[in-house]
């Protein structure tokens, strides 16, 4: 009897599994875009995904061999057409209603972050996003800087004392430090929720080792590929697989964490007697979801899950990509001696320590250092759009089909999965020139005139993305990266370690570190830098 219920449930999977790959390859074969070249597909069930995530530079290759414009496979053979065009991408991104984020993402996200910003589309998206925005403009980025600058501070005075060991010059690994100072950030600055994560080295701290354990661990992309297949073959949600339970008890930490926070702030308001008056006048990201919550109106009204599924995808955006981030600035930096000494200078001509956001903003080499950082190192790839509906995408440069025939537009059918290469556009040589791979802050002080055609919400880069679904807390990053910054580099001097190339992007569940090249099963992950007092006589 029991064997005869396992086949039957086997079966059940199977079948439904060979549908779904039945409707992507129909999909597939009636997508019209079969006069567009691409690399060869690698596998009937893992498309060029496993090469793509052993290589992070590999569609950098297939770019210098296919162009802006070619197909590839992604799991399942999931057709893909990746757009590099610049006006192709800038017309993408300005039509959130034809182009949404993939379904495969949209349970992906949910699945490890619950049913937040990061996996809402259409009319719900745009509720989640008017809930929010109060919480990430400039005026309360201003009042949130002090914070930055404290916590950029309480990491200086860690590494002073590691330091202080071995006379004033140690190599550290600063990633992981940095990790721990974005997760503190994050937590206090939207949630009003301590987790100490500077203070507790070798400390248990949940959240953190759940971070470790899905982003970090030389398993990491195992994980996210078995959640991206659940994604594509909605049946494969309800088979164990690689790093299940992982995922589940990292979900299940972060999601109590956040109800914890809710419901603790709630009684908070209903016994001092104030209720939803208590928030009148806050806009900080806790308030908003709260006022949000209590709504009168049901059309800006979030309810309890959705409120609470907000706060594991800030708790990951907000710490997992700006301390990349910051890690790709530190590494640059230690590279390029002069630039640091250039931007160390400036800072410190600043007066006070304890800079306001407008005394950050009003250095400008500062802000070159920043923007060509976050272009060259985009934390995140690319981005992936789904067509809800058919569409033509006019091309700034035509191209020339399989068939021999030239195009200055792409017919897109329902369905269509588009892969949009943001570190790409931020370093098209087309468009930044022939040096466009290399970090040279001063190249803002005089930009190709192209470069005022790449879409971005800032600086003219993908980075954050754009359009309607453009990162909604890049403020909140920018300034929380010039605020460490500053605390930083006018405290110590920062050189590499490893000889030049040694270090390149690995990437782990969507997000690009620096790290050792060459090594395997993770032994690359972190950086090391030779940190140094800075004593005002180099």
């Amino acid at each position: 009897m029991i064997a005869q219920l396992v086949l039957s449930v086997i079966a059940v999977i199977v079948f439904y599994i060979f549908v779904d790959i039945a409707r992507i390859w129909y999909r597939n074969w009636t997508s019209g875009l079969d006069y567009i070249d691409g690399p060869k597909n690698s596998s009937l069930i893992l498309g060029n995904f496993k090469e793509m995530n052993e290589d992070p530079y590999l569609t950098s290759k297939w770019r210098k061999q296919f162009g802006p414009i070619f197909n590839f496979k992604d799991l399942f053979g999931v057709g893909e057409l990746y757009v590099g065009d610049i006006k192709a991408v800038a017309h993408i991104v300005s039509k959130s209603d034809i182009y949404e984020r993939t379904p495969a993402i949209q349970i992906s996200n949910a699945s490890i972050m619950g049913h937040g910003i990061l996996s809402a589309v259409g009319e719900k998206h745009r509720r989640h996003r008017r809930a929010l925005n109060p919480a990430f403009t400039v005026a309360q980025i201003r009042g949130m800087t002090e914070l930055f600058v404290e916590k950029g501070v309480q990491l200086r005075e860690i590494w002073t004392r590691q330091l202080t060991k071995t006379n004033g010059k140690g190599e550290i690994e600063v990633q992981g430090w940095l990790r721990r100072l974005t997760l503190d950030i994050i937590g206090q600055a939207g949630f009003n929720y301590s987790f100490d994560s500077l203070e507790s080295e070798g400390k248990p701290n949940a959240l953190n080792d759940a971070f470790t354990q899905i982003f970090h661990s030389p398993h990491a992309n195992q994980y996210t590929a078995f959640r991206l297949a659940g994604g594509i073959i909605p049946i494969l949600k309800f088979v164990p697989g690689p790093g299940w339970r992982i995922v589940r008890a990292a979900r299940a930490t972060m999601l109590s964490i956040g109800a914890g926070i809710v419901s603790s702030t709630k009684a908070e308001l209903q016994a001092s007697g104030d209720g939803k008056r208590g928030l009148d006048g806050k806009k900080d990201l806790l308030s908003s979801l709260l006022k949000a919550n209590m709504s009168d109106s049901e059309a800006q009204r979030l309810n309890d899950g959705e409120v609470v599924g907000q706060i594991p995808a800030f708790f990951i955006a907000g710490h997992e990509t700006t301390s990349s981030a910051l890690a790709w600035a530190l590494h640059e930096l230690s590279e390029n001696p002069s630039v640091q000494t250039k931007l160390r200078e400036e800072l410190l001509s600043v007066e006070t320590d304890n800079p306001t956001l407008d005394d950050l903003n009003a250095l400008p080499y500062l802000e070159c250092v920043v923007r060509e950082s976050l272009r060259v190192h985009s934390p995140v790839l690319a981005n992936k759009r789904f067509a809800v509906k058919d569409d033509v995408v006019p091309l700034g440069k035509p191209f020339i089909g399989k068939d021999g025939k030239e195009r200055d537009c792409i017919p897109i059918r329902k369905g269509q999965t588009l892969h949009i290469p943001m570190l790409a556009v931020n370093t098209d040589k087309s468009v930044w020139g022939e040096d466009a791979d290399e970090f040279k802050p001063e190249r803002w002080d005089n930009l190709p005139a192209a470069v005022s055609g790449v879409p971005g919400v800032w600086g003219n880069i993908l980075t954050f993305f754009a359009g309607p679904h453009n990162c909604i807390g890049f403020r909140f990053s920018i300034a929380e990266t010039k605020a460490i910054l500053f605390v930083l580099l006018r405290a110590f001097e920062f050189e590499a370690k490893h000889p030049k190339g040694s270090i390149g992007m690995l990437v782990t569940s969507g997000v690009a570190k620096p790290g050792v090249l060459g090594k395997q099963n993770g032994e690359g992950e972190g950086l090391e830098l030779i940190v140094k007092a800075f004593s005002g006589n180099a």
